[in-house]
């Protein structure tokens, strides 16, 4: 990205402040997994709205604590928004951290005990969660990401573009255009 989008490069945080994560980590009431943490390690979210990933945006740890805070907070004790109905997840659990969002919209990580701890998936703000079309783990999603830059290919129907702004975009293949400006694909390494 430093090299074919530095527009885009430009917007990722500086590494999350150890204190922080582990002050949101108390508050939430559980640990985050070693891949969001290694992430968070990294970059701190990014600075302002981008397509820098093929779904949401990835958040600081301010962000994924206010996301997950307003959500317990919607959602209650009301068994409807979050207890499962039978093979369908409920609208929000308390061990799902958002590390992802926009427009209310979250790519979630489960860390519910279980099989599918650490699995990735979405919960829409008026939908119930799901897991179908997610990943095994954050780190396999964004392999998956690094490995499109990389080589090519797609992540979840997506693909990456360049804008004539140096910034990184993700849609569909063979689209040209975004908002009337042309796309060129992504080069490879």
């Amino acid at each position: 990205m430093r090299r074919h989008a530095p527009a885009s490069y430009a917007l990722l945080a500086p590494p999350a402040d150890p204190a922080e994560v582990e002050a949101a980590q108390k508050s939430m009431g559980m640990r985050f997994p070693t891949d969001l943490l290694e992430s968070l390690a990294s970059h701190n979210g990014i600075t302002s709205w981008a397509k820098l990933v093929p779904d949401q945006p990835p958040m600081s740890v301010a962000r994924i604590l206010d996301h997950w805070q307003m959500c317990v907070e919607i959602a209650g004790d009301d068994p409807d928004l979050t207890e499962p109905d039978g093979d369908r997840e409920p609208w929000w659990h308390p061990l799902w951290i958002p590390w992802a969002q926009s427009d209310g919209d979250s790519q979630i990580i489960d860390m519910r005990e279980g099989p599918g701890q650490g699995r990735l998936g979405s919960a829409a703000h008026d939908e119930s969660g799901h897991f179908e079309d997610g990943w095994p783990s954050l780190a396999v999603y964004l392999t998956a990401v690094a490995d499109a830059l990389d080589h090519g290919g797609e992540v979840g129907g997506n693909v990456p573009y360049l804008t004539e702004e140096g910034e990184l975009w993700w849609t569909f293949p063979h689209e040209t255009e975004l908002n009337g400006a042309p796309l060129v694909p992504a080069p490879r390494t």
